[in-house]
């Protein structure tokens, strides 16, 4: 008998408008499109849940918190019905817009237990700049929304390097941001993807990448993030600790995604989800439209099936992996996926040591802070 899948992702497409920077697949909502979108979902849910015992669930747009009252209530019986509640970790992304105390609440009393809030920055400028509906008022608001529903677990997702943004505007924002007390902060630097006004707006002149800043602008953020009681466990993610003093992970990291850079199996569910189970990588059409039509027929929305060979799969298990500050450790990594990384990958180890991106301490491979700067790069010298 196969052990079930413990990890789900689901997407919500919807989002109350396209920010500039954006390249997921999202869209704007109407009464109608989403009513029939969480009728596909509850659908889609019941197709995999005997497939499923999460740990972890992640809900991702998008904009999750665009349902409404009725929807959510629809979406989180589903959940209990199915015996897909009780999650150690159950998050949501918000945007400040949409989050009110009622929805939260709501959203608490049917087991989720963490929030992820995009707040991106707390000036009045760049969130219009980054095509933001929210204010910095709403960010305050929201907040206090979620502490007073009884969320003790809240992620604060932040970027830098907008566009005209100032080191010492981003200072600014992390001072802020951290006055708050949040459990978990996740910092994204800007990227300039295909198709997004702001690329758009990047090839047209308006604005030049300062690659300089951006890593000035990274530094402070390690510093500062560091001087507050945050660990960075990932390149984009730090979290607070309680414990014992020896860990790998903190304890308040997100777990959801730390099973993603470990390699893990999970279900992806949604117009445009991507999962992976049992060196089975699946993607669901990115057609809200096509989605619900395929669903309602009783079939799996899927588009893209890819049986992954076991050596590329390690590659990018390596890959992603090495995101991760700690790195890892060889008898884990063959563990899971049958390969001995120094075996396979003996020369790009020893490159990336010799430029001092990586090392080799306490049987773990892990990048420098220098390499963690540039992990995207550094790591694809893995992939097969």
């Amino acid at each position: 008998m196969l052990k079930p899948v413990t990890s789900l992702y689901v997407h919500v497409p919807f989002c109350a408008s396209k920010c500039s920077y954006c390249a997921f697949y999202s869209h704007a909502s109407d009464g109608g499109t989403v009513n029939r979108y969480v009728d596909a979902l509850v659908r889609e849910l019941e197709m995999v849940a005997d497939d499923l015992e999460p740990t972890t669930i992640f809900f991702g747009g998008g904009t999750p918190s665009i349902l409404n009252l009725r929807q959510w209530e629809r979406v989180l019986q589903a959940m209990d019905r199915l015996g897909l509640t009780g999650a150690d970790e159950w998050t949501v992304e918000c945007n400040p817009a949409t989050l009110s105390l009622e929805k939260a609440k709501l959203l608490r009393d049917g087991g989720v237990n963490r929030i992820s809030m995009g707040v991106q920055s707390l000036n009045a400028d760049l969130l219009e700049r980054l095509g933001r509906v929210h204010s910095r008022a709403m960010v305050f608001k929201s907040y206090d929304n979620l502490r007073a529903a009884g969320f003790e677990r809240i992620n604060l997702d932040l970027m830098f390097a907008i566009p005209s943004q100032t080191i010492e505007v981003w200072l600014s924002t992390l001072r802020e941001t951290v006055e708050l007390e949040p459990e978990h902060l996740s910092c994204y630097e800007v990227i300039y993807e295909q198709d997004t006004p702001l690329y758009e707006q990047l090839q047209a002149g308006e604005f030049d990448v300062q690659e300089d800043l951006a890593c000035d602008m990274f530094e402070a953020l390690t510093e500062f993030a560091g001087e507050h009681g945050f660990h960075q466990y990932e390149v984009a993610n730090f979290a607070r600790h309680t414990g014992t003093p020896e860990f790998e992970i903190p304890s308040e990291a997100c777990r959801h995604n730390v099973n993603y850079w470990r390699g893990g199996d999970y279900h992806g569910l949604g117009p445009g989800a991507t999962g992976y189970v049992r060196g089975v990588r699946t993607t669901n059409i990115a057609n809200t439209q096509s989605y619900c039509e395929l669903v309602e027929k009783g079939e799996r929305a899927i588009c893209l099936e890819e049986e992954l060979i076991s050596l590329k799969r390690a590659g990018e298990t390596a890959a992603f992996g090495l995101r991760m500050n700690a790195g890892w450790p060889f008898a884990e990594f063959q563990r899971k996926t049958g390969f001995d990384l120094r075996d396979e990958w003996g020369e790009e180890m020893e490159r990336l040591m010799e430029q001092g991106n990586a090392i080799i301490e306490s049987n773990h491979f892990r990048l420098t802070p220098q390499g963690l700067r540039f992990a995207d790069a550094a790591a694809s010298s893995f992939l097969r």
